[in-house]
């Protein structure tokens, strides 16, 4: 056999290998049954509110602003009261702190309720599937709907899902950019289709909403999100998540309401897999904890409506700790381990980093000022026998109101301010202020000496102390 044909042998053999164990699992479409109880209203609650502040903060007004805009061409951030700027940058590595902080604290307490309730993922994707069932029916009219050919009533029916989903896409990618562009000016501008760059990004973050919450859905908690990943190393036995009790449950079997079903060694678990078809991700959590589990309780709510209508008592699948339901706890022993060490520490470097941040922004001074010397002319001897320094004060004001800054100088013995001690900035601007200090010849040594200049406003809404150096040449 020659060198060709065993080259086509064993790439022959090597596609048969790739055939019979393929490296990935396919990928099956998960059809959630709708189900209503405790932890299904609070995910509809969550929805309301975050969308409600979501698209509605951006059409609130402070002033003759918008409340809350971030800037990023003025490099100025505009938060309700506050305007904060590239140097405050502190505040913003702050607020990522604490809320990396009360992430891994609610996930040390109960688990991913990050992920079940609040997580934009989780949000748009129940919007889109509420507008999929609104269209297509129930779970099994959708699979029904899918396996079928392209018919009238399918081509309508994916046409108007598939337009719903694009408008909201396309109203969330709008919304997300008018925290960056002021939303007023935004809308005219895109009536106008004006903006080349601000039609890109509503068109990026509208397709990314569409491809995610439409088609990807619990691939991106599955595969794409890290948190499902690092989650176990927030876990431990006396954390809150979905739990099914198999001491409780185990044997599963169907049976008849009201049979003697102990008798034949069957638990409460009738196997119904309800709890199954609720899944928003398409576990079945009576396997055990599971990464892919985003903690929503939808099966909670599935298989509490059977045990109600089996008569059974409530809690086969019930949130609560592993060490709970291997030993047997109630509620007060469940509670007293909450507050185990993890989790104080983490309240306590909590509880103090938002202290000192909430401290700092309120004595943070809304004016900011930076002084350079004239490295043109450092010293020189002007007439009337005095030595003259030149500096230029960079001044910021914070504020959202005119402000008229006065300076004064002091350090040295017969310094004085002959140019610059006053000026007047407008709102949230900054202003270059030439000032001449001089103080007698003779009065000083040669070298550099510490003066401080005092600017504050006259409104009383800032005042600022900073330190430079007076040269007295040779």
């Amino acid at each position: 056999m020659n060198p060709e044909e065993n080259k086509k042998t064993r790439k022959i053999n090597i596609q048969k290998e790739a055939g019979s164990a393929s490296l990935f699992e396919a990928h099956k479409k998960v059809y959630p049954r709708s189900i209503s109880g405790f932890f299904m209203n609070w995910r509809w609650a969550l929805v309301f509110l975050t969308q409600i502040v979501f698209y509605g903060l951006p059409w609130l007004e402070w002033g003759q602003r918008q409340i809350i805009l971030f800037d990023l061409g003025a490099r100025r951030f505009y938060l309700f009261g506050l305007v904060l700027y590239p140097q405050d940058f502190i505040y913003l590595s702050g607020l990522l702190i604490i809320s990396a902080l009360a992430l891994f604290l609610f996930t040390a307490v109960a688990g991913r309720l990050w992920c079940g309730f609040s997580c934009p993922q989780t949000v748009y994707t129940e919007i889109f599937m509420w507008i999929e069932q609104k269209v297509e029916g129930e779970r099994s009219a959708r699979m029904r709907l899918d396996k079928s050919g392209w018919t009238w009533e399918k081509i309508w029916k994916k046409s108007l899902k598939q337009s719903l989903w694009i408008i909201v896409s396309l109203w969330t990618g709008f919304t997300f950019v008018g925290y960056f562009v002021p939303i007023r000016q935004l809308a005219g501008e895109l009536m106008q289709f004006h903006g080349s760059w601000q039609i890109f990004w509503v068109l990026f973050y509208g397709f990314a909403t569409y491809g995610n919450a439409g088609y990807l859905r619990e691939q991106v908690c599955k595969y794409m999100c890290p948190y499902a990943r690092f989650q176990s190393a927030m876990f431990d036995k006396d954390t809150l998540i979905v739990s099914y009790d198999p001491i409780r449950g185990e044997n599963r079997g169907p049976r008849k309401k009201g049979i003697d079903y102990k008798a034949k060694s069957l638990g409460d678990c009738i196997d119904c897999k309800l709890c199954v078809q609720v899944c928003p991700v398409g576990i079945d959590i009576r396997n055990g904890l599971q990464y892919e589990c985003i903690g929503c309780g939808l099966c909670i709510d599935a298989c509490d409506s059977i045990m109600d209508n089996m008569q059974y008592p409530r809690g086969l699948i019930r949130l609560t700790t592993q060490n709970a339901v291997t030993k047997g706890w109630d509620k007060p022993q469940i509670v007293k381990r909450v507050l185990r060490p993890r989790v104080l520490v983490y309240s306590s470097i909590l509880i103090g980093l938002t202290l000192a941040m909430l401290i700092s922004m309120g004595l943070r001074q809304p004016l900011k000022v930076d002084i350079i010397r004239d490295r043109a002319a450092l010293a020189r001897l002007v007439p009337g026998g005095k030595i003259e320094n030149i500096y230029r004060l960079q001044v910021m004001n914070a504020t959202e109101a005119n402000q008229t800054y006065r300076v004064r100088v002091h350090g040295v013995e017969g310094i004085e301010l002959v140019e610059g001690a006053s000026v007047e900035v407008l709102p949230t601007q900054t202003i270059g202020l030439p000032v001449r200090v001089q103080i007698p010849h003779g009065s000083l040594p040669p070298g550099s000496h510490t003066i401080i200049f005092d600017i504050d406003a006259a409104s009383g809404q800032g005042r600022v102390s900073e330190r430079s150096v007076f040269l007295v040449p040779r």
